[in-house]
């Protein structure tokens, strides 16, 4: 007789419910295999983001078991060995319906922490030369790599004691353009994270870290504004 997974999956917005569902367990099945699944054979009005399936594009992260995770990268047979799924809407972000999140706030505390590239240069200019063993270029490439899938946002739990703290994403953002030599708006990004809901409240539990799937450490680019801002304060910059 055929395996089968007992599934429950959050259904309706904030107020909602998780639902029961059995699944046939199939070698190599991912768990949005399993959502996939149940929307097309059981559930068709079920809702939830998903674009490339190869772990490229972030959109299909979901709380699994109680961790966010990317859920075309994770196998049921690594997260759930007892064949039980819990698959719930990340955590710290509103619910539209079902297992998608609106992702609205999460990118405006990204333009609160300046988190947009500023130039200085036109196209007549040269181009600047950026050395990669730069000790700048270094930090930079070591945050660079975020896709914005809002699985640090979901780990941490100073978002979720104060709604209003910019976050591991936005600050690791913020943090990588610090370190990009063609920039010309460190001052006024530091004075944008540099407050009560920026990098400064951060508490250092490393949740974000633990839990992003391209293993970026945002911690320690939130550790790296703390730094910056510090100094900026003796050079009388804010």
């Amino acid at each position: 007789m055929a395996e089968t997974l007992s599934v429950s999956i959050w259904r309706g917005g904030a107020e909602g419910a998780f639902r029961a569902y059995q699944v046939p367990h199939r070698a190599s099945q991912t768990v949005l295999d399993v959502v996939t699944w149940v929307q097309r054979n059981l559930e068709p009005t079920l809702s939830y983001r998903f674009a490339c399936r190869v772990g490229m594009c972030g959109s299909c992260a979901m709380t699994v078991n109680g961790r966010p995770r990317w859920t075309c990268r994770s196998h049921v047979s690594a997260v759930a060995p007892d064949l039980r799924l819990e698959i719930a809407p990340l955590r710290n972000l509103p619910v539209i319906k079902d297992l998608a999140c609106d992702m609205t706030g999460f990118f405006e505390k990204w333009q609160r922490a300046e988190g947009r590239f500023k130039g200085g240069l036109s196209r007549r200019d040269p181009v600047e030369r950026i050395l990669p063993d730069a000790p700048q270029r270094r930090a930079a490439d070591a945050a660079i790599q975020c896709i914005n899938c809002g699985v640090c946002n979901a780990a941490c739990d100073v978002v979720a004691w104060n709604p209003d703290y910019l976050g591991p994403a936005a600050l690791n953002r913020a943090w990588s353009l610090q370190n990009d030599g063609r920039d010309r708006a460190r001052v006024e990004r530091l004075r944008a994270v540099a407050t009560a809901a920026g990098c400064h409240a951060c508490h250092s539990q490393q949740g974000c870290a633990l839990h992003c799937p391209k293993h970026l450490n945002p911690t320690a680019s939130i550790a790296g504004l703390k730094a910056a801002s510090f100094k900026a304060v003796f050079k009388g910059e804010l």
